[in-house]
């Protein structure tokens, strides 16, 4: 961008509507990211039901409970999140979030390490909500750029104990792809060939399809 000009942004949209609870999400990287579920509220050309409230600590800086009034607006236009409160709701005791001190799929202990502001389900890959994420990265365009292997179909894999990591996706056959729901023969196929096809990449998007912590594109 040339150093004389200043690109003016428009302050994103806000509106109001009601928390009507919080509950937890676990990505790819095992972290537990709080999520208000709104009453549906549209924001930015978009109908909003589920906020980001980023961590624990974010949460209680923003002091959100059940039942509170919430301001809304979608960050960069993209991602919707919990601004601030605009008007406490009845706030019972039992509306206050708690962090999980097991992880909601898996149920395995989450820890939270000194001086980080995630809190980490410990499961790895025997979680299946991780799992189901890192599929999702290793197939991804810009990784190992599968075709086909979206959400759905990686979802009824990893559910029905066809692949726990990344490797197990080399074994699989036809037979058992066209068994799975909206799979035919030759959508089952396509897929196959683009698994196959995925063995010959280069090493840069290898290393990044793994999801290593700190090991991104660049």
């Amino acid at each position: 961008a040339p150093r004389y000009a200043l690109a003016h942004k428009y302050p994103a949209e806000e509106q109001a509507t009601e928390g009507l609870g919080i509950d937890v999400q676990v990505g790819r990287t095992g972290i537990l990211t709080p999520v208000a579920r709104l009453k549906p509220v549209f924001v930015g050309g978009v109908t909003v039901t589920n906020a980001t409230l980023h961590n624990e600590d974010e949460l209680r800086r923003k002091d959100v409970w059940k039942g509170d009034q919430v301001v809304v607006r979608r960050a960069g236009d993209v991602i919707p999140e919990v601004v601030r409160v605009q008007q406490p709701g009845p706030r019972k005791p039992a509306d206050r979030f708690e962090m999980p001190l097991a992880c909601p799929v898996c149920h395995s202990p989450v820890v939270r390490m000194p001086g980080e502001a995630a809190t980490r389900c410990t499961g790895g890959l025997y979680c299946k909500a991780q799992r189901k994420q890192t599929l999702l990265h290793y197939a991804a365009r810009r990784a190992m750029d599968i075709e086909g292997l979206g959400e759905k179909l990686v979802e009824q894999l990893v559910d029905k104990e066809l692949v726990r990591n990344p490797a197990d996706l080399y074994a699989l056959d036809a037979a058992t792809l066209a068994g799975l729901e909206r799979m035919g023969e030759t959508s089952a196929e396509n897929v196959l060939f683009s698994i196959r096809k995925s063995l010959r990449t280069t090493l840069a998007r290898f290393v990044f399809g793994l999801g290593i912590p700190g090991v991104g594109e660049e």
